[in-house]
């Protein structure tokens, strides 16, 4: 399953196209909206979001609720593209007053991407290159958290860490890193302990009195998987370099690790590896007798397939590049040295990050899912993953 965007950030509209996508898939624009709007939550995001109210207009693909097996296009409009349409304007000659934007922003795609394209306007760069393009990752992931919920998969995320404030791991070691989406959605950061929610937000807005921005960690989970999908034979196949390559193509985001992750370069390796186990008599309907692991450390992956155990992934975005007090820079016309250039902007952005990382993990997964059990149609494909899901109990 496959998704290309285009769009700029005070464009017209963002459009995405999902191709590779089965027939009889159940899906409506609701079930898009609800992500979404999720995407656009969270403590410390700027007055963009209280502009834009992001929602998808299904243009093709769907027909009565399901899609046909053809690809789907779906369309968010801006709704900030009225204040723009002259600086934005896709044709005709720019105005003599056009401002330009020439003091590009440290930690942001300005600089670099004026010397790709060769360009002094800033702008040229930034209004592609800004995280405003996950809103159409995010309506494409829900197209992809459809097609995986017919085979009993679940994708959720929560935020760990905001600046210097940190979910207690015994938080998570007691939840074994799956929490309910009830208390993560209930939290302004998308953090299900109410005690380092309250501190987080506490950390975001100090940040905005000093002048600044926080990054942070977050967690992505997907439950109900089955074993096996992914592959050893070569590296093209590992989902782990598949899942780091989606969630690391999200602006910000810095690092990301499976399970016990770098904490595993610093221990014994029997402390490390999950002991393989049976269930036997100590399982309960069909799971007695069924092959498992005694510890999740891998968080869900061996080998570069899935185990069948939870999916446990985190990663850490960096701060948001625009600041109010802005880093030093220089005028890429006169190579005097001025402050970087500020675009309305967020604190903290790490609970959206979170929801844009479903969307790229619910993509990779759906075409393993594809790959294995078939993509012609729903019904084709459940009664393969029932062969191989009884096969392998």
């Amino acid at each position: 399953m496959n998704y290309v965007t285009a769009g700029e950030s005070h464009g017209p509209a963002l459009t995405v196209i999902v191709s590779e996508v089965p027939a009889g898939i159940e899906l409506n624009s609701a079930r898009i909206d609800a992500d979404l709007a999720r995407r656009q939550s969270g403590y410390g995001r700027g007055g963009r979001m209280a502009i834009e109210q992001d929602k998808a207009r299904i243009l093709s693909g769907l027909r009565f609720g399901r899609t046909l097996g053809s690809p789907v296009a779906l369309l968010i409009e801006n709704r900030d593209w009225p204040n723009w349409q002259t600086v934005m304007a896709q044709e005709g000659k720019p105005p003599a007053d056009l401002p330009r934007e020439r003091s590009p922003r440290p930690g942001h795609a300005d600089l670099v991407g004026t010397m790709k394209i060769g360009t002094d306007d800033c702008r040229n760069v930034l209004e592609r290159s800004s995280a405003r393009e996950t809103a159409g990752r995010v309506a494409a992931g829900a197209v992809a958290k459809a097609w995986l919920a017919h085979f009993g998969v679940e994708i959720g995320s929560y935020v760990t860490r905001i600046g210097s404030v940190e979910l207690p791991a015994t938080e998570i070691q007691r939840k074994a890193g799956v929490f309910s989406a009830s208390k993560i959605e209930a939290s302004p950061v998308r953090c299900p302990h109410p005690e380092t929610s309250e501190a987080m937000c506490a950390a975001i807005d100090a940040a905005r009195e000093a002048g600044e921005s926080l990054g942070g960690w977050f967690s992505v989970t997907a439950t109900g998987l089955v074993a096996g999908l992914g592959g050893y034979a070569s590296g093209s196949d590992r989902l782990d370099g598949r899942i780091g390559g989606a969630l690391l193509s999200i602006p910000a985001i810095k690092g990301v690790q499976f399970g016990l992750g770098f904490t595993a370069g610093t221990l014994p390796g029997s402390q490390v590896h999950d002991p393989i186990i049976c269930l036997g008599d100590t399982g309960s309907g069909s799971d007695r007798g069924r092959i498992s692991r005694a510890s999740n450390n891998a968080g869900g992956l061996e080998g570069g397939m899935t185990t069948g155990l939870p999916l446990l992934i985190s990663a850490v975005m960096k701060p948001i590049p625009t600041l109010a007090t802005p880093l030093d820079s220089i005028d890429l016309a006169t190579r005097w040295p001025v402050k970087a250039s500020r675009e309305r902007s967020d604190i903290c952005a790490v609970p959206a990050a979170a929801v844009v990382a479903e969307a790229e993990l619910a993509l990779v997964l759906a075409t393993c899912y594809q790959q294995k059990f078939g993509h012609d149609t729903v019904k084709d494909s459940l009664l393969a993953f029932e062969a191989y899901a009884s096969r392998i109990a």
